[in-house]
């Protein structure tokens, strides 16, 4: 007699319901405890922590390959392992490199500051360094995805400054040519530096599919100055090349672009493949005019004679 139907119910219906009492909506039940007297909302946070730890080696797994990618194709950090691209690249900046152009087709220009792998015979091996042990193997793994240089690649990284089919010199205490054009260089070359270093070099024709590079630091950069006599008389092929440096990210407050200097985008400095050219187009004007007028002249042979 003591249960409460569920729904409305009129006075006639049994006796008058007790004051407190609360009816109960359709479809609800009560709320009831775990077992234990857990609160609901630790039960709750504990699947969540479980469903995060199931999805972290996804998750991790997701970003090694981003990196991994990212490191191919796109950007890879190297960082300056001396001092010859002073001032411009101090020792322990690190600097991002494009990778990706070179994918498109697009080639090293001058000026450009870029990073390669050793051609042969610039580096010593002793310069090779291996931590071994953890430490070896963590660095290996890091380098692998892009987040740290190698211990292994032995790369270097200079300046541009031609390309191929340049000619380029420099006389003892004079400035550096390109197509017999002057480079002003004063304003990326180490203050006290000579363009040409101690001694001069050249002229060198670079080989088409090779560059030219020098270090902005000349007193202090082993560069092609100094291995013409290895094959390509010192310069570098531009299957070599990994890429462009285009930014110096580290450290911070040595944040900046490094954009090619007004130098190198002067009118003239190509000069010598347009002088090639013009060289070539004079004989064939000339044929060509000696064919036309031959050409007139057994045209008027008939009328000439009637």
């Amino acid at each position: 007699m003591g249960d409460v139907a569920v729904g409305a119910r009129s006075d006639a219906d049994g006796p008058e319901r007790r004051a407190g009492d609360e009816p109960v909506e359709r479809g609800e039940e009560p709320t009831a405890e775990p077992d234990g007297g857990e609160d609901t909302a630790d039960v709750t946070d504990r699947k969540q922590q479980r469903s995060f730890l199931k999805e972290l080696p996804l998750l991790i797994g997701i970003a090694l390959i981003l990196a991994l990618l990212i490191k191919t194709f796109l950007m890879q950090a190297f960082s300056i392992p001396s001092d010859s691209m002073q001032n411009t690249l101090q020792r322990g900046d690190r600097v991002l490199v494009d990778k990706l152009t070179p994918w498109f087709g697009a080639e090293p220009e001058r000026g450009e500051v870029v990073v390669f792998h050793d051609p042969g015979g610039w580096l010593d091996e002793s310069t090779q360094s291996d931590p071994g042990g953890i430490a070896g193997a963590f660095q290996e793994f890091m380098s692998f995805i892009g987040l740290m240089p190698s211990a292994e690649e032995q790369d270097l990284i200079k300046r541009v400054i031609a390309v191929g089919g340049d000619t380029v010199a420099c006389e003892k205490n004079g400035p550096v040519t390109v197509n017999g054009k002057a480079l002003d260089e004063e304003s990326y070359i180490y203050p006290g530096s000579t363009p040409c270093g101690s001694e001069g070099f050249g002229p060198v024709k670079v080989p088409e599919g090779r560059i030219w590079v020098m270090g902005d630091n000349r007193q202090n950069s082993l560069d092609s100055r100094f291995h013409q006599d290895l094959e390509g008389n010192g310069t570098v092929p531009v299957d070599d090349v990994v890429g462009r440096a285009v930014v110096k990210a580290w450290p911070i407050d040595r944040w900046g672009t490094l954009p090619v200097p007004d130098t190198f985008e002067e009118k003239g400095l190509a000069a010598a493949p347009a002088a090639m050219g013009l060289a070539g187009a004079i004989p064939l004007v000339l044929w060509r005019r000696r064919r036309r007028a031959a050409e007139a002249a057994r045209a008027a042979a008939p009328r000439d004679g009637a």
